[in-house]
């Protein structure tokens, strides 16, 4: 895991070196232990360790570097192939690696260290762009070929490590965070208007090629951006992966539960792979001590350590699972408690992190269990991002199984999985969902508007999103009686809705402690073999979600929490730290920070949070929206003109 960051210039010559330093040294966090710089001029290259000037530099390369995989020098970057045809700055990890190895080792590659990153190079060599579908792992990198004069930012399937890229002034900018690039000339800090509804009104962001800041764009997942030195403003994106949902298998369920078993098992043995300590984010939910379980059947005598936050509310609580996770695979536990005085004291520097605005007060508690994890020396986690989305874990996924049931006609299996689910914990409204779902397009606006949650409510400006063409609609294409709605659902809320965010959200607050954060879930083998189950393999007809990775866990996981009904996860009490911060959140909504929020009516947010106070309105994170925003808005200097 590391920070990248390069150059390509209309015009060579040394006026931008300075820039590329600065880009290394905002992302030293991201690899505290080395850097170093590529320099490419017409005539000639300079690779090294401190930034030099050429006259005719033209591309320039950054890399700092977390040394997981081969802590030799012979890890160093930017990486040149033996030709010096290819050159690399790389972020994340190439988990098959030394499979691959074997194979190019076959084909008369030969290789001086023991990275994963000579292993890429030397599969671009012989394969290409098409080498992308051979790897197992999480990436970004700009790979510069000298000899085409094109360089390639690629960016993972998922979407896990990022790479955001700008024009300014002087031709085309790229990096690992936001932050860098806005201090160059040309670069904007004007908010994106269609970004901001997203993120307002639904608490999304991340997803396609654009952010919340209106210059900068980042690399779409299972993407790659060709960019042409000669004319650096010309940029081909090229969708190299694309999951697919197919006609579902005709597989038991016994026979998906054991394949599944084998593809989850080899996923956490490859994810495994790691020249320094490995810890686990444990919250004691299903998909977290999976991977406990999982690594305690893969490697018996490894000295294994768990980071969790306990919240100290009983209803989102989940220690007690995290302790049962935590004997049965003798693991060393170590938990975090955070107060809400904490979460003010730290939140500037929890949105500087971030980059962007977030959706919730769990981020926070994500961010406290990744510096507890360096302060106890784990370099690398391993996490369960990405198996809600997968699996069927979230409670909104029930409706989208009773709306495919009805699609189909089976009225009677809906009706029985309805009455079912609404009596869980959390799964009551359950109905809501479901009809919500089954509306068409035309009636979707007005329903929101009956249940008192418009796409435009009081609080948002109209005028200002309407003059700049911000088109108000939900974010979910899937609207009306789609057959086999739950699974392209799932497709949905993995590629364009939920996961993106998710990522964005663990990578920085992982990276901004110098670790390298893992998600097995997140595999395209994985991914696709699940999302072409029958959708009665994930929520069973008697309301179990995950089902069909419940059985295929039997035996490694407890069954105490294998047969858990809730979901939680790292939730935090974030009604009743809003009202014990009340005197500090009515000054974070007063009119000295909103006034300049241009997208927001003042009086509409304090009204609308009077009436969350006294318990006339229902509580959801749309009060943190606007907190974290204003933040966000004072942070950046961002513009609402």
């Amino acid at each position: 895991m590391c920070g990248i960051a390069g150059l390509v210039l209309r015009a060579p010559g040394p006026a931008w070196v300075d820039y590329l330093a600065g880009f290394a040294q905002v992302l030293a966090h991201r690899g505290p232990d080395d850097v170093g710089f590529l320099m490419v001029g017409r005539r000639e290259s300079i690779r090294s360790r401190d930034i030099t000037s050429l006259g005719d530099f033209r591309v320039g390369l950054a890399h700092r570097r977390l040394s997981i995989l081969d802590l030799t020098k012979t890890g160093w970057q930017p990486m040149e192939s033996p030709d010096g045809r290819y050159h690399v700055v790389f972020n994340g990890e190439v988990y098959n690696y030394l499979e691959l190895r074997r194979t190019l080792e076959a084909k008369g590659h030969t290789f001086r260290g023991a990275s994963d990153t000579e292993v890429l190079l030397a599969a671009w060599a012989e394969w290409g762009p098409a080498c992308l579908d051979r790897f197992v792992g999480m990436f970004a990198f700009a790979l510069l070929d000298t000899q085409d004069e094109v360089l390639y930012l690629v960016r993972d399937f998922f979407g896990i490590k990022p790479l955001y890229y700008t024009r300014f002034q002087g031709g085309l900018a790229f990096a690992s965070e936001i932050p860098p690039l806005l201090g160059l000339p040309g670069v904007s800090r004007r908010v994106n208007p269609g970004r901001l509804y997203r993120y307002l009104g639904f608490g999304l962001t991340d997803d396609g090629g654009e952010t919340l800041f209106a210059d900068v764009f980042q690399v779409p997942a299972a993407h790659y951006l060709k960019v042409h030195l000669k004319d650096p403003d010309r940029l081909e994106a090229v969708r190299y992966w694309r999951m697919e949902l197919g006609e579902p298998m005709g597989l038991s369920f016994q026979e998906a539960a054991d394949r599944l078993r084998e593809l989850f098992l080899e996923s956490v043995r490859l994810h495994l792979r790691s020249d320094v300590p490995v810890g686990a984010a444990l919250s004691g939910g299903i998909d977290s001590s999976s991977i406990l379980a999982t690594i305690r059947h893969l490697e018996p005598g490894l000295e294994l350590h768990t980071f969790s936050f306990v919240a100290d509310d009983d209803s989102v609580s989940e220690e007690r699972y995290v302790d049962i996770a935590a004997q049965a695979t003798r693991a060393h536990v170590h938990k975090v408690r955070i107060t809400p005085e904490e979460l003010v004291a730290d939140l500037d520097h929890l949105v500087r992190v971030q980059g962007e605005p977030f959706g919730s007060t769990s981020i926070y508690a994500q961010h406290r269990v990744f510096r507890l994890a360096k302060e106890e020396g784990i370099k690398v986690m391993l996490d369960g991002q990405g198996a809600d989305e997968l699996l069927a874990g979230y409670m909104s996924y029930g409706g989208a199984r009773v709306a495919s049931l009805v699609a189909a006609g089976r009225w009677g299996e809906a009706l029985a999985l309805l009455r079912t689910l609404s009596r869980l914990t959390g799964w009551e409204r359950t109905w809501m969902h479901a009809v919500a779902k089954l509306l068409p397009t035309g009636l979707y606006p007005l329903a929101r508007v009956v249940a008192g949650d418009s796409l435009m409510p009081s609080w948002l400006n109209r005028d200002w999103f309407l003059e700049r063409g911000v088109d108000v609609h939900p974010p979910s294409k899937l609207r009306g009686w789609v057959r086999e709605r739950l699974r392209k659902e799932l497709l949905e809320t993995l590629t364009e809705t939920s996961l993106p965010m998710l990522l964005r959200y663990e990578d920085r607050n992982s990276m901004a402690h110098s670790i390298e954060s893992r998600v097995p879930f997140l595999t395209p083998a994985l991914a696709e073999f699940v999302l072409n189950l029958p959708e009665d393999y994930l929520i069973a007809p008697d309301g179990t979600s995950k089902a069909v990775f419940r059985t295929a866990m039997r035996g490694l996981v407890p069954d105490a929490i294998l047969d858990r009904k809730d979901k939680v996860g790292f939730a935090t009490p974030e009604l009743r730290w809003l009202r014990a911060l009340t005197p500090w959140v009515e000054r974070q909504l007063g009119d000295e920070f909103l006034s300049s929020i241009l997208a927001l009516r003042g009086e509409g947010v304090r009204e609308e949070w009077q009436s969350v106070l006294r318990g006339k309105r229902r509580f959801d994170f749309r009060v943190w929206r606007w907190i974290n925003l204003v933040a966000w808005t004072r942070a950046f200097e961002v513009e609402y003109a």
